[in-house]
């Protein structure tokens, strides 16, 4: 599956942002979402991941009750939208895929089988 993601930019903090991230290739409801981020000089950090269906979430502390995850099978995207975004949130943001079976949110990057290019998020005044 080929991933693409988009709607990163430069906001200013407190600002929101959604992110999307579209797929091709396969059957897309097949695969459990996620997003990780990383910023400069730090390793990925796992933000979030949604189940095959949307019906499960898992997120990271550090984004809980900011961000959203949500998914549209018919339209074989994921979202991730971001609301009151500060400077640490600043990060380069790749979504990925994982054939997972139906219920599961992984969390780590080895569990994912497939990667977006990446959408840069800069949070500053």
């Amino acid at each position: 599956v080929q991933l693409q993601a988009s709607g990163g930019g430069l906001v200013q903090p407190g600002a929101s942002l959604r992110l999307a991230c579209a797929a091709s290739g396969r059957t897309f409801s097949g695969y459990c979402m996620g997003w990780f981020r990383q910023a400069p000089g730090k390793e990925r950090e796992f933000v979030g991941s949604i189940s095959r269906s949307g019906s499960r979430i898992r997120w990271a502390d550090s984004v809980k009750g900011r961000f959203t995850i949500s998914r549209d099978n018919a339209k074989n995207t994921v979202y991730l939208q971001m609301n009151s975004l500060e400077p640490e949130d600043t990060a380069v943001y790749y979504c990925a895929a994982d054939r997972c079976i139906l219920s599961y949110t992984p969390a780590i990057p080895q569990e994912f089988d497939y990667w977006g290019q990446g959408t840069q998020v800069t949070v500053s005044s």
